[in-house]
């Protein structure tokens, strides 16, 4: 019995619309439908998601979302090999030949954080000659986006930490030339119409071991994700550059990779993502976990929408030891401009009751919000002040 069961189902995922009803497949068999639909199905691109009445309507259309979760489908549903050739065929069978094929049109197109998440998906069919190109357009993206938000998170970091200890013997280059002037102006000589300077007033010079606080981003790089990841690798690589702070990123599907010696250029960031594929949060926070130094000094930000592929009551066991040893937790669940999220209320609930507040996020409130969390002020707080619903 158990065998032809597994043989109609076989059969239905071949025919798809033509085997009849596909509603007694489970929810991973009808994504599979979905993506092979999408491709293969005639009449267009992947749909947002697989029609449960047993029709195969496809239409990825030029919706670059709806492109990210069949990318990620593909990633989570199939093995690496179908993978490699269903990227192809969709470079052939979706209309990105031309644009990937062609450097002249890709560089006329309007870039936008949706399009970097495309071309960074796409990464290994890009060819040689347009690969320049793509870079070039993500470049422009990232540098727009530094110019929006970087100077407003190094203001809001340098505003939320302490600084370095106040010395009367500082290195020449870390003297406070301001207060030194204002401390000596009593020694000042009108004759010779200059100060002398006889007590210096500084900063200690702080190491990067030395760092005052610990920020560690994990980000969830599976489909769904791809214009948090974006955002990520263009803060995160701004917070890299203090001295203050000690910044890890993290990226992670099914498995865990450890990107922070990439942090000095955000566009070769993005390039070692591999977006798309399955989710274990848990296996990524227990890699965080495993960063942790000094746990009063630690904030740690999951960027994920929180569908948990791994084991999600473990999860929740490592986020209580986290938040119980004084880490500063904050669940993110986007960091986008694209509006409401799709997520898992139910886990983001039960995050947020642990004291790791789970909230969608905009990349202009991100300063603002790690500024918070560095204070170790009340996040879920500042959260509700600003009108972000927590763990709902």
């Amino acid at each position: 019995m158990t065998e032809d069961l597994e043989r109609l189902r076989r059969w239905r995922l071949l025919l798809g619309g033509a085997a009849g009803d596909l509603s007694a497949l489970g929810e991973d068999d009808r994504r599979r439908d979905g993506a092979l639909t999408g491709l293969y199905g005639g009449g267009g691109a992947p749909t947002d998601a697989p029609d449960t009445g047993g029709k195969r309507s496809a239409g990825l259309g030029g919706s670059s979302p709806v492109l990210h979760r069949w990318l990620g489908d593909i990633r989570t549903y199939f093995p690496s090999s179908v993978v490699q050739v269903m990227q192809r065929d969709a470079v052939d069978r979706l209309g990105l030949r031309q644009l990937l094929l062609e450097p002249e049109l890709l560089a006329g197109v309007e870039p936008d954080v949706s399009l970097v998440g495309t071309l960074v998906s796409l990464s290994s069919a890009i060819p040689a000659r347009t690969r320049e190109t793509a870079r070039a357009v993500v470049r422009k993206v990232v540098d727009d986006i530094e110019r929006r938000l970087a100077d407003r998170l190094l203001a809001a970091v340098h505003g939320a930490i302490d600084h370095s200890k106040r010395t009367s013997r500082p290195r020449l280059t870390d003297v406070d030339w301001s207060r030194t002037i204002r401390a000596n102006l009593r020694h000042y000589q009108p004759d010779q119409r200059t100060v002398v300077v006889q007590d210096l007033v500084g900063h200690t010079r702080r190491s990067r071991a030395a760092a005052l606080k610990d920020v560690i981003l994990l980000v969830d790089q599976s489909g769904s994700m791809a214009e948090s990841v974006v955002y990520s690798a263009v803060l995160g690589a701004s917070l890299a550059s203090l001295r203050a702070i000690d910044t890890r990123l993290v990226v992670f599907d099914t498995e865990v990779v450890d990107l922070t010696d990439d942090l000095k250029d955000p566009v070769d960031l993005l390039f070692a993502t591999q977006l798309g594929g399955g989710t274990d949060i848990n296996r990524a926070v227990a890699y965080g976990q495993s960063l942790v130094r000094r746990p009063t000094d630690t904030v740690m930000v999951l960027i994920s929408d929180l569908y948990e592929g791994g084991v999600a009551r473990e999860l929740q066991r490592r986020v209580r030891e986290l938040v119980q040893s004084g880490v500063t937790v904050v669940v993110l669940l986007a960091l986008s401009d694209s509006g409401t999220p799709a997520y898992d209320h139910e886990l983001a609930a039960k995050l947020s009751d642990l004291g790791a507040p789970a909230f969608a996020c905009t990349p202009d409130r991100f300063p603002d919000l790690l500024a918070t969390a560095l204070r170790k002020e009340d996040v879920a707080a500042w959260a509700e002040q600003n009108d972000i619903p927590v763990g709902r």
